[in-house]
């Protein structure tokens, strides 16, 4: 029997579970009733939903969303106790805010953009081009160009960065075995990919050549010390970065292995996604001999692109060739593959063919997704997609999904829990369209603090979007115990 792991709430949030069961038992218009449709819609209710003082708009009413101002008052009076925001109140202020107003220029390059990302803190954001260079920014200096890296024993692209938790080290990959890992840590305004402090290169074949498999996705571990990633042989490869060595291959699927991450900050749990349409979970304490997985999740009818874990070794987002993003709980994951996808009776190739319309609405029989979210599109390139940070740190469920189609290119933000005035429940109703790239819009990046998305394009451009100009900074509220709000007015005049 394969155990689960509980899912945790933090210990704030217990005043939010009373004011749910408070809630439960009266008859406002604007309630949300005790017994919602899933576990995950309870759970982001808990932890998205203000203090109870804060909600109140006179006896027996409560209205919700709370207004800016009033979370403002609440907090400066010490409603809550604690003298400053929740992680619950976080949640639900920056919920308000959906940063649509742009672009802003963040830097153009020649050729096309592949990955982007932040640091964990926000700091830094990273950008990989085609063409070798991997552009490292200091977001907290205003954005300033940091170093350039020049990708060594580059073959076709760079298919994936991560950077380490610390932020020391940075690994990219190519479709070669070959990770290589540089020291970001130099104010050098160049580097040829020669390593400083670790190794040249990190060798993820075994026993085969240099240029036997491509890997298409690498990410750290928690505690940055192992590196995990998915490769074009239909394997997922672990290396050990304290012992300098690969510590584990399994051969896991049938096809490509395009995405990989770990589920949690133990390491012990891995998600992989191939273009057999499967997503797999994989526990590293109970693999034998066989390189058994604990489970699989069936639902997509075409590739998995990009999987993103919420972090809680439960639930996690994949986005599909099938024009859709699917939510999971590993919960109900089966332990052999029920119904295999059969074979097409139509030739299509995602690289440069449109999706069929016709399969738009179809289903798969054995679908275990918790929520399937579409009106998006697939193609070109392994597109992907995240959960919004904060809604990542305090439990609720909003992911970025990225457009990529012949004639638009733009990026979509779907809502995936929307508070309505009788319940809350799974929507997936689109929030923004953001539109500005000329080409397919591979990767985006969502600042951990701050109400901030930028996005990287085939047409080498990468682009900054904010909370519109008019509107209070909100991330002065989250930042601090009880920092002070201004507005871009007040601080005009």
């Amino acid at each position: 029997m394969y155990a689960m792991s509980r899912l945790e709430i933090e210990p704030e949030s217990c005043e939010e579970e009373e004011s749910l069961h408070e809630v439960g038992n009266s008859q406002g218009p604007n309630e949300l009733p005790i017994c919602l449709d899933h576990e995950i819609a309870h759970l982001t209710n808990l932890k998205s939903r203000p203090h109870e003082h804060l909600i109140r708009d006179f006896p027996g009413r409560r209205a919700l969303p709370v207004s800016p101002v009033k979370m403002l008052a609440g907090r400066e009076s010490n409603y809550s106790g604690r003298g400053r925001f929740s992680s619950a109140d976080c949640c639900h202020m920056l919920s308000r805010y959906v940063p649509v107003s742009g672009p802003v220029p963040v830097d153009q390059m020649t050729s096309p953009a592949y990955v982007s990302q932040f640091s964990a803190n926000g700091s830094l954001f990273v950008a990989g081009f085609q063409g070798s260079h991997i552009r490292i920014y200091n977001v907290d200096k205003g954005w300033k160009f940091q170093t350039n890296i020049l990708a060594k024993s580059l073959r076709w692209t760079i298919t994936d960065t991560s950077l380490s938790p610390d932020q020391r080290c940075l690994v990219y990959a190519s479709m070669s075995p070959i990770v290589h890992i540089v020291d970001v840590r130099s104010a050098a305004m160049d580097s040829l990919a020669k390593v400083t402090d670790i190794h040249e290169g990190l060798n993820f074949s075994a026993d085969s050549g240099p240029y036997s498999f491509g890997i298409f996705s690498v990410k750290f571990s928690t505690d940055g010390r192992e590196l995990v990633a998915g490769s074009s042989d239909d394997s997922i490869y672990v290396y050990d970065l304290v012992a300098n060595k690969l510590s584990l291959r399994i051969p896991a699927h049938e096809s490509d292995v395009n995405t990989v991450c770990f589920a949690d900050g133990s390491g012990h749990i891995i998600y992989s996604g191939s273009d057999d349409t499967y997503c797999k979970v994989w526990d590293r304490r109970c693999l034998s001999a066989r390189n058994k997985r604990a489970g699989v999740l069936m639902g997509h009818l075409e590739g998995i692109t990009f999987i993103d874990s919420r972090g809680d070794g439960r639930y996690f987002i994949s986005n599909g060739k099938d024009q859709t993003i699917k939510l999971w709980d590993i919960g109900k994951m089966g332990s052999d593959i029920t119904c295999r996808p059969g074979f097409r009776n139509y030739e299509w190739d995602y690289r440069w063919m449109d999706y069929p319309l016709q399969n738009r609405h179809l289903k798969r029989p054995s679908d275990r997704s918790v929520a399937t979210y579409k009106g998006h599109s697939v193609l070109r390139t392994l597109i992907r997609c995240y959960f919004s940070p904060a809604h990542r740190k305090s439990g609720g469920f909003s992911d970025l999904s990225i457009r990529a189609s012949p004639s638009t290119f733009s990026m979509r933000i779907k809502r995936s829990n929307e508070i309505r005035s009788h319940h809350n429940r799974v929507t997936g109703a689109q929030v923004a369209a953001l539109k500005h790239h000329r080409s397919a819009v591979r990767d985006c990046g969502r600042h951990p603090d701050y109400p901030t998305i930028v996005s990287s394009s085939w047409d080498g451009d990468i682009a900054k979007w904010e909370i519109p100009r008019d509107g209070p900074e909100v991330a002065f509220l989250l930042i601090g115990r009880r920092p002070r709000l201004f507005t871009r007015r007040r601080l005009a005049g």
